[in-house]
């Protein structure tokens, strides 16, 4: 059985003061360096695997705007099986699925990944990757309590 009404507005809706913080945490992200298609596909992986309807519709229509292509699009769920990222996508993508599944290990972000994103990435604009990954996080995590349902807008 599918519940496609939300069981409360936005929590961002309903307390409007929140949203210029987390609007002005993705705007500081967004100014880190790394580029809007690389920020875009880590936010729809942590979307998909958080389950966030409305981040994953959104985050499709917010990567396709930044020059993500059709074919990423089709197959960011099985980045590791598919020819169509980079070496820095790559470690952008294993970073957002580390830091999003963080109760999952007891190592939630291994050297391996950080390392591997480290040699793409400067300080910098490794700071603005995990600050856009957690900011989705947030929004996931919103969304998907309440049962927002995806193509809503507030």
């Amino acid at each position: 059985m599918t519940n496609l009404e939300a069981r409360i507005a936005s929590p961002v809706a309903l307390i409007p003061e929140a949203m210029p913080h987390v609007l002005g945490l993705l705007k500081a992200a967004g100014q880190g360096g790394v580029d809007g298609a690389t920020m875009e596909l880590v936010h729809l992986r942590a979307s998909q695997i958080n389950g966030c309807g409305v981040c994953v519709y959104g985050g499709v229509q917010s990567a396709r705007k930044n020059g993500v292509s059709e074919d990423q699009l089709a197959s960011v769920a099985a980045w590791r099986e598919s020819p169509f990222f980079s070496e820095a996508e790559r470690a952008a993508l294993a970073l957002a699925e580390a830091e999003t599944r963080i109760a999952d290990s007891s190592d939630p972000v291994p050297d391996a990944v950080w390392d591997e994103a480290a040699r793409h990435y400067d300080d910098k604009q490794l700071a603005a990757l995990t600050l856009m990954i957690g900011v989705t996080n947030l929004f996931n995590r919103l969304n998907a309590t309440t049962r927002q349902p995806a193509g809503q807008t507030w």
